[in-house]
């Protein structure tokens, strides 16, 4: 019977997508091969041949039900210990058992009821930040929420209690589909307060605005280019969501915390790095990436989050993973300590590429759990009046779900509110030997630029230091930057500003295709430019390792070459990335199939940027295009750019015809950044 029923459930996932009723023949044949195992193995009757050859033969059902779940591996979820069985699971393995020659055990009049699943915590070697501490012993008691106690006191009364829901809910999104985004109905936007200087576009106040009105759960998914940082800072500003945790990927913890401070400037940021040596424990935003939540997940589970922000959520999407397991575990202990958290999924994938996937999202948010809807779309889905069996019920589902707070905008679809182009920067962190590395060579080449300041200081003051030069004398900084750019342009070898900056680019390579891989998944095509062929390759080394197909332009390609790659990156819908040379491909390209576009090194002028820009920029482009500019915190990349940006005026009027070109060259901003560097070594540290 058992064989029976694995080769019908095996011919039926042969067909996708797999039914419900397909998925309950799998679940019931392996949890009767699970008994059957268990049984023979402590049947004492059996003779050692016998039991050999029974267990041979339930062997045999797992190897079919393992290829099985091979093909659709969603039905691996069924397997697990505390998978749900549903009353139809329940009849349907009595029916095999009785076929079988055995009789089903009696139902309990009285089941003992199973307490609900909760993630469990990470069993690697914890941590806890000395200043953690501190804040505990500060304030060891957290205010008791009893408006949460008193939601799990008194559940409602299911009428759909019976009924497998989770499948139907997910299936609802294909069955159901419009065409269009899946988004909630969102309020008009509301005045927002912000920075000064600081802009909020109404897309983003929408978001801003439905928390401010009590709404606590959001799937934004809206695509990258559109400020989804803001809106989730600005969020958790309205609904007061402070400590507010922050999960991100490694490559963009940075940018949050720059994000924090040009947004909510009244908030103090935290980033954890390694062990949490050099964190603020008292800080109002927590910012931890993903690869280091085993050893933090301890603490940050005590803390008292009242909010939760997962940036980049498709990738908790296998809850078999320790990364996901630590996300869902955090979840569910702010969601029992707080009765309406801020939980906000950041995610630019499209909801309709596979709704299996974000399973684990909706349980991050308290939708459902592992064996049904929860809460409010719990409460949703009863006030349908509808049941699997019925036609509308599909359109319902898939409503309640996204009035839960799914939220898709794409840029075409707020064209009006974002610029034709802008330039975004990405700051990312350089760690290890590399990012050590780098500061050296920045501090050694600062120092040469003191002592050359300092000796050109005594020489003039007759041998010494004198204290009637008050402050810095500028024109003497500019001297000595000029005269150590002189040496850096005519000398071969050795440390200087120009071998900094490209080993700067070098360290960049890894993050920016990381996150030009990103970009790529989540919207479509990509151009990434770069200056160094050192860079590019390192950048198609992790596109090749990750299956992105790409194309490349280089300067050494011939003419057919070239024009084969850009043909098949424009044309071929498979091909999602293409590598361009900074210098062979800035100009007399048209990218404009893709309308993002990755800086993975700066240049020295803003005329190079703007040309690369212009590549996907053009006539027939019908989107906004966003350029992600890779700036390396902390070193002499940050300066660089706003010293590109601060020229950006004056390469407009070059260009009408005003004599600037002295101003906007690469040697002007080459020497503007050594004089930065000089002047800010020689202020008191108060200043700088």
């Amino acid at each position: 019977m058992l064989v029976e029923v694995a080769r019908d459930v095996d011919a039926a996932v042969k067909r996708p997508p797999s039914s419900p009723a397909v998925r309950t023949k799998f679940q019931v044949v392996a949890l009767l091969v699970r008994e059957e195992r268990a049984r023979v193995k402590a049947d004492d009757s059996l003779t050692t041949s016998k039991r050999a050859e029974e267990l041979k033969r339930l062997d045999g059902v797992a190897t079919m039900l393992a290829k099985t779940a091979a093909r659709d591996t969603s039905l691996l979820a069924l397997l697990a210990d505390d998978a749900r069985v549903s009353d139809a699971a329940r009849a349907l393995k009595a029916k095999v058992m009785r076929a079988g020659g055995l009789e089903p055990p009696e139902p309990s009049e009285d089941p003992t009821p199973v307490a609900p699943t909760t993630p469990t915590f990470s069993s690697s070697p914890q941590v806890v930040p000395r200043s953690v501490v501190s804040r505990q012993m500060a304030n060891p008691f957290l205010a008791p929420d009893f408006e949460a106690a008193a939601q799990r006191a008194a559940p409602r009364a299911r009428r759909l209690a019976g009924w497998e829901l989770l499948e139907p809910l997910f299936r609802s999104f294909e069955k159901a589909a419009t065409g269009a985004p899946a988004c909630m109905a969102l309020p008009d936007p509301r005045p927002v307060p912000v920075p000064s200087g600081r802009d909020l576009m109404p897309h983003q106040a929408q978001v801003v605005t439905a928390a401010a009105r009590g709404h606590r759960t959001f799937l934004l998914a809206d695509e990258p280019g559109l400020g989804k940082t803001a809106q989730a800072l600005l969020a958790a500003q309205a609904a007061d969501a402070y400590p507010l945790l922050v999960v991100v990927p490694n490559v963009v913890k940075a940018n949050w915390a720059r994000e924090v401070a040009l947004w909510t400037p009244s908030r103090r940021s935290t980033v954890v790095h390694g062990d949490g040596d050099q964190m603020d424990g008292f800080a109002d935003v927590v910012i931890v990436n993903y690869e280091i939540l085993d050893r933090h997940v301890g603490w940050l589970g005590d803390l008292g989050f009242r909010g939760m922000v997962v940036d980049e959520a498709h990738l908790i999407k296998n809850k078999t993973s320790q990364r996901s397991q630590h996300v869902l575990a955090l979840s569910d202990r702010i969601r029992t300590r707080v009765a309406r958290p801020l939980l906000m999924a950041l995610t630019g994938t499209p909801l309709i590429n596979d709704i299996e996937d974000f399973r684990a999202i909706w349980q991050l948010l308290g939708w459902i759990d592992a064996k049904g809807p929860l809460g409010a779309l719990a409460d949703a889905l009863e006030d349908t009046g509808l049941t699997p069996a019925d036609p509308g019920f599909s359109a319902a589902a898939r409503a309640s779900v996204i009035d839960m707070g799914i939220v898709r905008r794409r840029k075409i679809d707020v064209v009006a509110d974002i610029p034709a182009r802008r330039v975004a920067d990405l700051p990312v962190e350089l760690d290890g030997a590399a990012g050590r590395s780098i500061r050296a060579a920045e501090a050694a080449l600062t120092a040469r630029l003191v002592q050359r300041y300092t000796t050109a200081l005594e020489l003039r003051t007759g041998g010494s230091v004198v204290d009637e030069i008050d402050g810095i004398d500028h024109e003497l900084v500019r001297r000595v930057a000029a005269a150590e750019l002189k040496d850096s342009t005519s000398k071969a070898g050795g440390e200087n500003v120009f071998t900094m900056v490209r080993r700067i680019g070098q360290a960049k390579a890894g993050p920016a295709a990381d996150y030009a891989a990103q970009l790529a998944r989540n919207v479509g095509k990509v151009v990434f430019f770069a200056k160094h062929v050192d860079v590019m390759d390192q950048a198609e080394q992790l596109f090749a390792e990750r299956g992105i197909r790409y194309a490349s332009i280089r300067g050494d390609q011939t003419t057919k070459v070239r024009e084969k790659n850009i043909t098949a990156f424009v044309e071929d819908p498979d091909v999602q990335i293409v590598v361009c040379s900074l210098t062979a491909a800035g100009v007399g390209l048209n990218l404009q199939v893709a309308s993002n576009l990755v800086l993975a090194e700066l240049s020295w002028t803003y005329a190079e940027q703007t040309q690369a820009i212009d590549r996907i920029h053009r006539i027939g482009q019908a989107e906004p295009v966003t350029a992600w500019r890779i700036i390396a915190a902390q070193t002499v990349d940050s300066r660089i750019a706003e010293l590109i940006d601060s020229k950006s005026g004056l390469a407009a009027r070059a260009l009408d015809g005003a004599s600037e070109e002295d101003v906007t060259s690469a040697t002007s901003v080459q020497l503007e950044t050594l004089v930065g560097q000089l002047t800010d070594a020689l202020r008191p540290p108060e200043l700088v």
